[in-house]
């Protein structure tokens, strides 16, 4: 199942739509799950939403002056997008949820976490971080620490010392060229990476060691010529989309029994780079390969449910791409087919294409 269809889809609610306000809800992409059940508070800003002053009169708990303490959420602590150029030094032992996001924090010293080792979700995304401002042990102060976000810094490299108990880490838009050996080592946890927008150009062997229970891997908007190896193979998500792929060499997918979502669209993929059976992976439910140079419609499994092949440059269509044979028992599963943008008009269609296709929802053409 979809990520998308698990998590709470955070929206910005009125008419304001500044860019302060988008970056409250950019968290890399991807929705962030609340559990209001746990007593799990908003991570909308507080900004302009309530008094400060009111607050500190009626919250009798403490409250660093560059915050907001609200009394609903007696754990939160929200200091975000006040232009803040370091991290409250009097922050509350209290803490587990710290707001840091669109402020100008170019670094995280040593010890400046010591008090506040309780800190289960940290957001320092649209900040000035750098990695050689970040000292080695900062993040190893807080044990507690499952949600980590660090989306649109200045690091250019992997933070060190991560707490093993962390859950997502999401590293979207920074500068990172490069994974350090054993940067992930410890993280046998980690369900969700977020690495998009950075300068990766290859992935080594050993670069996503230690992530056994990855389900989202996002490689998106990168540098990378080769479709990435050694990949973890328990990843369900898996994006490589905005890279500079040209080929799928026969059993790069090989081992991927979990996986679900494969996107690679906007690449410049071409048919004789793509291996015969590459997508032979029954798990596979939904496949984005739009806005590459494909002339044709790969084999794909029957069991495919979704898949975009939209902008590409496809004359023909082919029935047994998407079915070997067909039989009461044997047709495709496909229910979303797109094939618009393309040099193909619904005309063209072979007659048989519907006792394929039999279950089809849409098509587009």
């Amino acid at each position: 199942m979809d990520l998308r269809s698990l998590v709470l889809c955070l929206c910005v609610l009125g008419a304001d739509q500044s860019p302060a306000t988008f970056m409250d809800y950019d968290y890399g992409g991807v929705p962030i799950t609340i559990n209001r059940m746990l007593g799990e508070p908003s991570v909308m800003s507080l900004r302009g939403r309530i008094d400060a002053g009111w607050l500190r009169t009626v919250n009798p708990q403490s409250c660093p002056l560059e915050c907001e303490c609200p009394i609903q959420w007696p754990s939160a602590l929200y200091c975000d997008n006040r232009g803040l150029r370091y991290v409250p030094p009097t922050l509350p032992p209290r803490t587990e949820y710290l707001f840091l996001q669109g402020n100008r924090i170019s670094g995280l010293p040593a010890g400046v976490f010591s008090n506040t080792s309780l800190v289960r979700w940290l957001f320092l995304d649209h900040n000035q971080l750098a990695s050689d401002q970040v000292a080695s042990m900062t993040l190893a102060q807080l044990p507690r620490l499952k949600n980590l976000f660090l989306n649109h810094n200045n690091l250019t490299d992997i933070p060190s010392r991560l707490p093993g108990g962390l859950k997502q880490l999401r590293l979207a838009h920074n500068k990172i060229a490069k994974i350090s050996p054993e940067a992930f080592g410890n993280l046998h946890n980690l369900t969700v990476l977020l690495l998009h927008g950075n300068q990766l150009k290859t992935i080594g062997e050993a670069d996503f060691k230690g992530l056994h229970s990855i389900i989202l891997l996002d490689l998106s908007h990168n540098h990378l010529e080769e479709f990435p190896k050694n990949l973890p193979p328990s990843v369900r998500q898996l994006y490589v989309s905005n890279n500079s792929l040209s080929a799928l060499p026969a059993g790069c997918l090989a081992g991927f029994d979990s996986l679900e979502y494969l996107r690679i669209s906007h690449n410049g993929l071409q048919d004789k780079g793509i291996a015969e059976g590459v997508f032979n992976v029954s798990s596979i439910v939904e496949l984005d390969l739009s806005y590459n140079q494909l002339t044709s419609i790969p084999l794909v499994p029957e069991s495919l449910q979704y898949l975009y092949l939209e902008a590409n440059l496809i004359q023909e269509f082919n029935v047994t791409s998407f079915c070997r044979s067909v039989s009461p028992l044997r047709f495709s599963r496909m229910r979303i087919l797109r094939l618009d943008g393309n040099r193909l008009s619904y005309h063209q269609l072979p007659p048989n294409w519907v006792q394929c296709l039999r279950v089809l929802r849409a098509i587009y053409v």
